[in-house]
């Protein structure tokens, strides 16, 4: 029953895909305004033919359906219901078919959104793009990637559930579903940019159309990168948040690249410059999204994150060879009509500041995506393995984003066109004060280091450059002030320097030592002292836990684990983490019996700001919300789909001033 509603949601959803798609092509061409406009019966087929087999899976695990392949491999009678339901993205079938049930939606909502220009062309071909991927994703569930092929499971009969590590945290809800909001929103600004370019409309009304919605990918994969940062500190039990693993490096990649393209389309907008430069951003970005996706569902790479079974990886490498040979192909086509009327009057000026910062995240990209191949590429062409560890990417990474951090004290305070040094000292003075305070705070609490000081100082500044905007604007416009894009950046600028410090603070001043104690045995690593009071084993039906109880600095008892599912014999080790405003006192348990003697063995490590790494990233995410409303003072936009092409860009007249809007 449940592998029958699911294979009819599947080719339900690629039939309305593959119908869609050239039903509106085709009226397009043949400009037939009422074929065209049939986007939006074909959208709402298939998302329901996603849903349903969305439903069905989901209904398979929770019943422990065994008839079906993928529930065989993935569930358990053992596995708690909470990660029974997230087992669906826990593998590669799974996760194609969350995939599809995204894409699915946001083609629903941008049709439903945009329901009065359903004859405009530009969003035509923008929805046969959105339908083109989709028709690819559901094709590849009909094949290869097929998430309900049939078993014919024995007599009593039980899966094994989901690799341990992916059912030691309920992050798992969160982390995966995120990351692929992010992931696949994406698409939307893609396809409206490959409209733009199938149309001819490559002036500026486009972006207003795709601004908000790169706005909210760009926020949704912030989120998921974070909060899968959190699940590896809390569930690894090595105390570590990135390690530059291929699967983290393959969501950072779209991110690095979207958040370029958020800054340099600001120039776009006010200027009327860095066309070509910002298609190919948001080309690169869904390239990279795709890309990713072959890095962790090809078997390529092994990492905790990664599916290795399946045959999907040369489809996956070739549809992302036909996005970027089809993104490359229409923007040389439309060469001379992406020329720029405006230009950089002085690198003195915001404009120019954003060039740079553009420029910096471009090399940032190289960066990680050079370590995160090569070693593929020397493998398919030299038969050898190569690694490149975290060693590179800190080399590499920390020069430019110290320069990053030093342009966003800079760049909020640039005006446009042109800035004079008088100004720059006048705007600049709070936010060096804000440095200077920032390191002799860092000194007097007894930290060391060149690294360490330069992060913080450069944090400070640009800390102070935010702050100083958000007090303008709410100095002058109240609470209201916050609402906008700019000032909502500003807030992101927040939580990113709270990111950097805590980044840096964290790792510059570890302390990790082991300690054998006895029951009633202390030990003191930095100003904490831990006591080992004993241990106990814990029955569950899906594993067995062998669980110390340990008091930090005579207060609450912390409990690290080592656990053993009974499903694979696998032993995992689940930390216990006490976190303040200070620091992180990390335990974990390093043999799974004490001694004879009752001794266990106890890992302490202490770490200090890690806890503002996650306020960092609520204030992102909160930051990502207040910039997606129109602040109070800015003048309503020309429609987005139905602006003229190569209309002029946006007049200074209207624009909040840049003492308040940053």
């Amino acid at each position: 029953m449940n592998a029958a509603l699911g294979t009819a949601g599947i080719v339900l959803a690629f039939v309305a895909s593959l119908s869609g798609m050239v039903t509106v092509a085709h009226g397009l061409v043949r400009r037939r305004r009422n074929q065209a406009t049939l986007m939006v019966p074909y959208a709402v087929l298939g998302l329901a033919g996603a849903v349903l087999a969305f439903a069905a899976m989901e209904r398979a695990l929770i019943q422990r359906d065994f008839t079906i392949r993928f529930v065989a491999e993935h569930g358990s009678h053992k596995t708690p219901l909470l990660f029974e339901i997230t087992a669906l993205w826990s593998g590669l079938q799974g996760s194609i078919l969350l995939w599809g049930l995204v894409l699915a939606g946001y083609i629903a909502v941008i049709v439903w959104r945009f329901r009065d220009r359903r004859s405009d062309p530009l969003l035509g071909w923008a929805v046969v793009t959105m339908f083109a991927v989709a028709t690819f994703f559901f094709g590849l569930m009909l094949g290869p990637a097929n998430p309900f092929v049939r078993f014919s499971p024995p007599l009593g009969f039980d899966g094994q559930g989901p690799n341990p590590l992916l059912q030691n945290h309920p992050l798992m809800a969160f982390h995966p579903p995120l990351l692929y909001l992010g992931y696949v929103g994406f698409t939307v600004p893609f396809a409206f940019a490959i409209g733009a370019l199938v149309t001819g409309r490559v002036g500026e009304g486009w972006l207003v159309a795709t601004r908000r919605w790169t706005l909210f990918a760009w926020g949704f994969l912030t989120a998921g990168i974070v909060l899968g940062a959190w699940w590896s500190y809390e569930v690894l039990g090595w105390a570590g948040y990135w390690a530059w693993d291929p699967v983290e490096n393959a969501s950072f990649l779209p991110w690095l690249t979207g958040t370029a393209y958020l800054h340099s389309v600001m120039i776009q907008e006010r200027r009327g410059m860095l066309r070509v430069w910002n298609l190919s951003l948001l080309c690169a970005t869904f390239s990279l999204t795709i890309l990713g996706t072959f890095l962790t569902r090809s078997g390529v790479i092994q990492s905790v994150h990664a599916f290795s079974e399946g045959s999907i990886g040369p489809l996956l490498l070739g549809f992302f060879a036909v996005i970027v040979l089809v993104s490359v192909g229409l923007i040389g086509w439309r060469g001379d009509r992406l020329r720029s009327p405006g230009r950089i009057d002085s690198p003195l000026s915001r404009e120019g500041a954003f060039l740079l910062n553009n420029v910096l995240f471009a090399a940032f990209a190289f960066v990680v995506l050079l370590g995160t191949v090569f070693p593929l590429i020397v493998e398919a062409l030299q038969d050898r393995r190569v690694s490149v560890g975290p060693q590179y990417f800190n080399r590499m990474s920390m020069p430019i984003g110290f320069v990053l951090l030093f342009l966003m004290a800079i760049a909020p305070v640039l005006p446009w066109r042109k800035a004079s040094g008088e100004l720059l000292s006048q705007r600049l003075l709070w936010p060096a004060w804000a440095a200077v305070a920032v390191v002799a705070v860092a000194a007097a609490v007894g930290a060391r280091g060149f690294v360490p000081f330069i992060a913080f100082a450069l944090g400070g500044f640009a800390g102070g450059a935010a702050l100083r905007q958000v007090v303008l604007a709410t100095r002058r416009q109240g609470w209201r002030g916050l609402v906008g894009r700019a000032n909502g950046g500003m807030i992101v600028h927040l939580g990113v320097v709270l990111i950097a410090v805590g980044m840096a603070a964290s790792s510059a001043y570890l302390r990790d030592s082991e300690f054998s104690l006895a029951p009633g045995q202390s030990a003191t690593l930095g100003d904490h002292t831990v006591t080992y009071l004993g241990l106990q084993t814990v029955e569950r039906s899906e594993k067995r836990s062998y669980v110390a109880a340990v008091q930090i600095d005579g207060g609450p008892i912390y409990e690290p684990s080592i656990n053993l599912f009974r499903s694979t014999g696998q032993s995992v080790g689940e930390p216990s983490v006490r976190s303040s405003w200070k620091d992180d006192v990390y335990l974990t348990l390093e043999q799974q019996l004490p001694g004879d003697d009752g001794v266990a063995v106890i890992r302490v490590i202490v770490q200090p700001l890690v806890v503002w790494l996650w306020i960092g990233g609520a204030l992102m995410a909160l930051g990502t919300v207040l910039a997606a409303f129109p602040g109070r003072r800015r003048r309503r936009p020309t429609d987005p789909v139905s602006a003229p092409a190569d209309a002029p860009p946006a007049s200074d007249r209207g624009r909040v001033p840049a003492e308040v809007a940053g």
